[in-house]
């Protein structure tokens, strides 16, 4: 349910733009407030739930999403849509960390690894069912994407009230600085603010200025907070273990464009073309769709014989390549097979390389007792660039003229190719020296 959200949402937001009104910065954090406060609750989310229970955990995060969910589907403006995004994060937050938890208690040691494959499969399905429901979803009108998650939350309710164990650990550790917390998520607002309202308020503007100082001062003070706090939300020691550094940059680029890829495919296939939100969602399928087959059947074998450097460096190259496609063919008129599928095709293939496989790398270097940390960090980096890659894309695209409306979505393109480029560079670069480890 949560996994899913992120793909149908995107989907839905030309005709929320329609509907709802506002501008594609004023949007943008529909998408963007989700994920600035996903990021932020994620670790301590994790830790309460250590301490408090597990059961209890997972059903409060149900209760949380499924109560944002009607929230949103009964929003009157942008302002209330965005505050049931946040809930819904909070929710989201609640109920990864458990999840994972609950389906390791129940598994022998033996089948762990691969209850962790089918736990993280799961968002690879998400991934390729994600745009053709949001599509249909959205035919009969744009709150379905919400109003859909009620039926499988209270479903989700009375099962877990009946059938899940509890569990909780019994040694949870502190809870993470609170603090630290508030920080980091006013300091990714205010930036995220800044880099949106550039096109708006303009660069020089004492707004934007504004903004950006005080992200910086925040976003400073978080880390030196974290750097000797005994509790904090980011361990930035776990930056100087070998390996983790670079998979975890590399993943971090690769996100940034990731995000902006889905969020500037739909909107331009809606204003420059006028498709449906069906019409986009089939559109974009094929992408998704090449996800799961990539990354369960062929990432693996190739970092057998490659290593993982040359499998996520190859795969973030092939994903920057497909974005260049679409700044060098896409038009003001559609043409779907030549112009849009080479681009949709090669993208996916990139995300199905690259996702697992910087993901695995990241963790793998990890000794036992950082495993659950560091893994959080690595989440937490994913929504962090989430917002990065929302925030520049939308400050690079702005609300174009007319005339400039396929000019604007080329840079952008270009961008997402950059970024991509630049994650390939760090995998080739950064990842090299652990594949005698890793092959």
């Amino acid at each position: 349910m949560a996994n899913l959200d992120l793909f149908i949402v995107n989907i839905a937001f030309p005709d929320i733009q329609r509907d709802l009104g506002g501008g594609l910065s004023t949007l943008s954090w529909v998408l963007n407030g989700y994920a600035i406060v996903f990021a932020a609750l994620l670790v301590p989310a994790g830790r309460l739930a250590d301490r408090h229970g597990h059961r209890g955990g997972f059903l409060l995060g149900t209760v949380l999403f499924t109560a944002a969910s009607a929230l949103c589907a009964a929003s009157p403006g942008v302002g209330s849509l965005v505050v049931g995004r946040v809930v819904q994060a909070a929710g989201a937050a609640v109920l990864l960390p458990t999840s994972l938890a609950l389906l390791l208690a129940v598994t022998p040691a033996e089948g762990r690894a691969a209850a962790v494959r089918g736990w993280a499969a799961v968002g690879g399905l998400a991934a390729a069912l994600g745009p053709v429901v949001g599509g249909l979803l959205v035919e009969l009108d744009w709150r379905w994407v919400f109003l859909v998650n009620l039926p499988v939350g209270v479903a989700t309710l009375v099962l877990g009230a009946r059938v899940l164990p509890r569990r909780r650990e019994e040694n949870p550790g502190p809870l993470p600085d609170a603090a630290g917390v508030l920080a980091l998520t006013a300091g990714i607002g205010l930036l995220a603010l800044g880099l949106v309202k550039s096109s708006d308020w303009g660069w020089g503007s004492a707004e934007v200025v504004g903004s950006l100082v005080g992200a910086s001062v925040l976003l400073a003070g978080f880390v030196a907070r974290s750097m000797r706090h005994p509790s904090p939300v980011v361990e930035f020691s776990l930056l100087r273990t070998p390996g983790f550094s670079p998979a975890a940059v590399a993943l971090f680029l690769f996100c940034i464009a990731f995000a902006a890829m889905l969020l500037s495919l739909v909107t331009y296939m809606a204003g420059a073309w006028n498709w449906s939100a069906l019409r986009i969602g089939l559109a974009v399928t094929p992408g998704p769709a090449m996800v799961p087959p990539v990354a369960l059947l062929l990432a693996g074998p190739l970092i057998a014989r490659f290593g993982l450097w040359r499998t996520a460096g190859t795969g973030a190259l092939i994903y920057a390549v497909g974005a260049a496609w679409w700044a060098l063919r896409v038009g003001q008129h559609a043409d779907y097979a030549a112009d849009v599928l080479p681009g949709m095709l090669l993208t996916g293939i990139g995300v199905g390389l690259v996702m697992p496989t910087l993901t695995a790398g990241a963790t793998a270097v990890l000794p036992p007792d950082r495993l659950a940390t560091g893994s959080a960090v690595v989440s937490m980096a994913r929504q962090v660039a989430s917002v990065l890659g929302v925030a520049i894309l939308v400050a690079i695209v702005g609300s174009p003229a007319p005339q400039r409306f396929v000019h604007a979505f080329h840079e952008g393109w270009w961008f997402v190719a950059a970024t991509s480029l630049a994650a390939s560079v760090t995998a080739f670069v950064g990842l090299r020296p652990r594949r005698a480890a890793l092959a």
